[in-house]
């Protein structure tokens, strides 16, 4: 199979964005280690030569959204910022494939004020989440946080109170080496999350902000949460985390929420390959990767990148 001219073309401008560091990691996962490029065009070329289609080269995880939006955005295809990443890989291989002839009905196309009563109702309701999303998050981390020994303590009481009697805490850190802990029930993982901030005295630091923060919601009511941000101790930053949540309503209580199930990864700086290019905690994941979690299935956690702030290794 292989790119096409054209589409090489592209994949090439739009690989010119990346990092030298993540180039290189890509070049490793697509030739399995086996061309060890010595430049970035080496790394280019090879990634160029070695992908099977578009398609493929695009999902790769080191492809991030963003890099495929300004991309389309430099050549003047204008889409919704709001743009899932296979809305866009679908954007560029119509360009490519010489399909969006006139990008100025294309803009017409997705004009808000065309939109129509459904588009417009499904926003809402993803504004709705998102919010939801974010009053649960400040909830949370306050509460969790306050019950750092040296903190004022907060009037509500941290416990298994606000977990389902079935949830399920995946904890994973990264410092010089990976571990995972997993916890069944409420009491159990109510502990184990309090532990972090009591006896190992962290305090998280949870990114609100456009990109830390993103909710979508299955058709039986599980809400799911992803939030990244920073991990401190003291007045050191040691490293960024991700958080997933599994959120259901409590059919006896109105407008409130207990959590069904926890994913959380900490990644200290040591932990990050030299070079990493460092940036503010945003969470990577797409809504159909989130949506895995509705069916069970194990969520491959993202490797985050650390902030530039970041000066002590998780655990000293």
């Amino acid at each position: 199979m292989g790119l096409s001219e054209r589409e090489r073309a592209g994949c090439r401008a739009l690989l010119e964005q990346m990092a030298t560091d993540e180039l290189m990691a890509l070049t490793d996962t697509i030739t399995n280690r086996l061309v060890l490029p010595q430049s970035r065009q080496e790394a280019i070329h090879a990634i160029l030569v070695y992908s099977q289609s578009v398609e493929e080269l695009l999902k790769r995880r080191k492809v991030y959204r963003e890099i495929i939006f300004k991309y389309l955005a430099k050549e003047g295809v204008v889409v919704p910022p709001c743009s899932e990443k296979h809305q866009l890989i679908h954007h560029a291989k119509q360009y490519w494939s010489g399909q969006l002839t006139d990008r100025v009905a294309e803009a017409e196309d997705i004009n808000p004020n065309k939109q129509s009563y459904e588009q417009k109702q499904k926003q809402q309701e993803e504004n709705d989440w998102n919010r939801l999303g974010r009053e649960f998050c400040q909830w949370f981390f306050e509460l969790l946080n306050s019950q750092h020994p040296l903190r004022r303590q907060s009037k509500e009481q941290w416990g298994p109170q606000h977990f389902w009697e079935d949830v399920k805490l995946k904890f994973c850190y990264n410092t010089l080496e990976k571990n995972t802990e997993e916890y069944v029930g409420a009491e159990l993982v109510s502990l184990r999350l309090l532990s972090l901030v009591k006896e190992e005295y962290l305090l998280l630091n949870p990114n609100l902000g456009a990109g830390g923060l993103k909710c979508v919601i299955s058709p039986h009511g599980l809400v799911v949460v992803a939030v990244a941000g920073t991990v401190h101790r003291g007045n050191i930053c040691l490293g960024i985390f991700e958080q997933i949540f599994g959120l259901i309503r409590c059919p006896v209580s109105e407008n409130t929420w207990k959590i069904k199930l926890v994913n959380l990864k900490i990644v200290g700086e040591n932990a990050l390959e030299p070079g990493t290019q460092v940036q503010k905690p945003s969470i990577k994941y797409e809504t159909n990767e989130l949506q895995e979690l509705y069916d069970g299935k194990e969520l491959s956690l993202v490797e985050p990148r650390i902030l530039s702030n970041v000066h002590t290794e998780l655990g000293e």
